[in-house]
C-alpha cells in the first residue's frame, strides 16, 4: 500500500466504523463506507489480544501484501477499516488471504 492509501486519523476511522456498513467473519470485521477519493483507503486495526508487538505487526505486514496482491476485489471510491480477530494466530498466511478474499466476494 501507498502512503496516500492509508487511513491515518483517528477521526477517520470512527466515521467509517460508526457510519458504514459491516461484514464479518470469524478471523475479519471489515468496515466500508463511500468516499470522494479516486482509489481506496485501508487501515489496518489489530488488537493487543494478537500477541506482542512482533506478532501484530506481522500480521499488519502480511495484510498490507494481500490488498496489494488482490486490489482489483475493492471497490475504488470506498475507505476500508480491515479488524483482525485473535483467531487469525492460528491460520497460515495462504488461509488468511483465503478468508479475506471470500470475505470480499461475500460483502
Amino acid at each position: 500500500m501507498k502512503k496516500y492509501e492509508i487511513v491515518k486519523k483517528n477521526t477517520d476511522f470512527n466515521d467509517i466504523i460508526n457510519t458504514g456498513r459491516c461484514i464479518r467473519n470469524k478471523y475479519y470485521s471489515i468496515y466500508y463506507k463511500d468516499s470522494e477519493d479516486e482509489f481506496p483507503k485501508f487501515g489496518l486495526a489489530v488488537s493487543k489480544k494478537c500477541g506482542n508487538a512482533v506478532d501484530r505487526n506481522k500480521i499488519k505486514r502480511q495484510l498490507r501484501n494481500i490488498i496489494d496482491d488482490n486490489k482489483k476485489l475493492f471497490s475504488i471510491k470506498m475507505n476500508y477499516i480491515i479488524m483482525v480477530r485473535k483467531e487469525i494466530l492460528n491460520v497460515s498466511y495462504l488461509q488468511m488471504e483465503e478468508q479475506l478474499i471470500n470475505l470480499m466476494k461475500k460483502g
